[in-house]
């Protein structure tokens, strides 16, 4: 459970109460609060947590069966919120709306029993508040909404949820229960309520026009804002139980350094990381890693990448180093071609980074992408140095993105055509239909454990992807340059092939379900695994 999200759900919540949506429920608020017996400014803020919360967590499950991309939550709530500034712009307009609300609130009276009302006429009060004012949160409540479904169980959604309702419910039970001191002093708003209401409507248009063309008007209930100066006490998401190091075995070379024993670097922080040149999970991470060496060497950290090859031409030193280059690496690289030091930390995973105290401890570990906030938090926690880094929402993946796609027979899924031939040349025919997800070939090919190995100009691999961008792990098997086309929607290109690498076919201008081609310009090229990104 991450308490730092959870702690900055509820300030969201609070900051929410002072924006112009509380506008349309206030004279609710304030009505029901200064009539009916003390325990039912209660009712109301447990009906208005319960409704809010049941709601937001609906829409979760609605919008992860539907798929829906959170920019369209976004573009949705502008439109309810424009509706909003136009009804408060309109006097006709607005009485229905004061009706309508009205009408909700007399309906939790008769529904309490009597006119006066207790908890339980609040309860349903408040739940009616809720639902009237949960479209008026807007771009507010759809950052909260992402915020929720990005977490990694129902568990920690539900709480982040339960946070930011209680945190917009505290400020209301302050306004209910202070109803009447409110009235008496606001004297301006009472007797300019027309005047107050168009001004708050045009400032919920201006608010909408200004976010509608890239102005960040939320930001100050942006959490990757407040996170920034938020001091850190302690690891986040540390093992329970820390261990030891292992050493670093059976090291084939080192770049960047000379040999290095983890026994040796007691006093450091240390990070260590499994990576593989020719891994786009890797790749992204890279930036992060350079920018954690750059920032943190001189205050004590030591980054040592662990280059653990997933294919037979990442043994070469050669293109290690070129890569080690090409990404602006400047901290150690260990070449663990056996696979040695992988298994003495028993690890599983591209990426991997395993992070290290100054007593020779693993305290922190975190398996592929993202989750690079709470890494540099760490470091910072382990090195001594105060304020933390603003929350990362980067998300490489899209909805039901194509997974990693491997093509040789060994690790391969997902083929579409009629029967292998390991390991010899065979001609093949392309599948007819292509289910998203799945590939297929055309010509002559060989079919080996890691790879497809072209056997001549005319072969072509056909893939039904979903992805922003395509990538495809490329080489020739006699070390030689080569070219390959690519045909996506009948637009053609050619890209060259120097070397065994990580290549990227298409940039599309957003996700979505297609197919592509690819043709190599002769026999010997060799095609080993798609990624994808978006």
């Amino acid at each position: 459970m991450n308490n730092l999200d959870i702690g900055l759900a509820f300030l969201e919540g609070v900051a929410l109460i002072i924006s112009p949506c509380i506008l349309p429920v206030l004279p609710l608020i304030l009505s029901t609060g200064t009539t009916g017996g003390r325990a039912r400014p209660y009712g109301i803020i447990v009906g208005f947590v319960a409704a809010f919360s049941v709601f937001v967590l609906v829409s979760r499950q609605i919008i992860a069966a539907l798929h829906i991309e959170p920019d369209v939550i976004r573009n949705a709530s502008l439109v309810l919120l424009l509706v909003l500034g136009l009804v408060m712009l309109s006097d006709r307009l607005s009485k229905i709306f004061s009706g309508l609300t009205q009408g909700l609130a007399d309906l939790g009276g008769k529904v309490g029993g009597t006119s006066q009302g207790g908890f339980f006429s609040g309860i349903l009060i408040g739940a009616l508040i809720g639902l009237v004012w949960t479209p008026c949160a807007g771009p507010v409540l759809a950052a909260v909404l992402v915020e929720v479904i990005r977490q990694q169980t129902d568990v920690q959604g539900i709480f982040v949820t339960l946070a930011f309702a209680i945190g917009a419910s505290v400020p209301m039970l302050i306004i209910t229960l202070a109803g009447r001191k409110i009235l008496a002093r606001a004297k301006f708003v009472t007797t300019h309520t027309e005047l107050m209401r168009r001004i708050f409507g045009g400032l919920i248009i201006l608010s909408v026009a200004l976010m509608a063309f890239g102005t960040d008007v939320s930001a100050v209930f942006d959490k990757t804002k407040m996170a920034s100066n938020a001091p850190i006490t302690a690891l986040q998401d540390a093992l329970p139980e820390p261990y030891a190091a292992p050493e670093l075995a059976g090291i084939q070379g080192w770049i960047n350094s000379a040999p290095l024993k983890l026994s040796d670097l007691r006093g450091k922080v240390v990070l260590v990381d499994f990576w593989t040149y020719s891994c786009i999970n890797c790749v992204r991470t890279l930036p992060h890693i350079t920018a954690w060496d750059a920032k943190y060497r001189d205050k004590g950290l030591v980054i040592i990448g662990i280059h653990a090859p997933e294919f037979e031409f990442e043994k070469d030193i050669n293109n290690i180093r070129a890569a080690t280059v090409q990404h602006g690496i400047k901290y150690p690289v260990a070449l663990d071609n056996h696979l040695d030091t992988w298994a003495a930390f028993h690890n599983q995973y591209w990426p991997a980074h395993y992070l290290i105290n100054q007593k020779g401890q693993v305290v922190y570990t975190h398996f592929g992408e993202g989750n690079y906030d709470v890494t540099e938090n760490n470091i910072r926690y382990l090195l001594g140095l105060t304020g933390s880094v603003a929350a990362d929402n980067e998300n490489p993946f899209a909805q039901n993105q194509t997974p990693e796609t491997y093509l040789g027979y060994g690790r391969g899924a997902r083929y579409d055509g009629e029967r292998i031939q390991k390991n010899s040349a065979a001609d093949y025919y392309a599948a007819a239909n292509l289910p998203q997800d799945h590939w297929t070939l055309s010509g002559k090919w060989n079919i080996a454990a890691q790879k497809i190995i072209s056997g001549d100009a005319n072969a072509a691999l056909k893939l039904h992807f979903n992805a922003k961008k395509v990538f495809l792990v490329i080489g020739t098997s006699d070390n030689k340059p080569a070219t390959v086309k690519v045909n996506l929607n009948g637009e053609e290109k050619t890209i060259a092939i120097p070397n065994h690498s990580l290549y990227q076919l298409a940039t599309l201008p957003a996700a979505r379900s297609d197919t592509i081609e690819i043709t190599p310009s002769r026999a010997g090229v060799e095609f080993y695994a798609f990624t994808f990104g978006s």
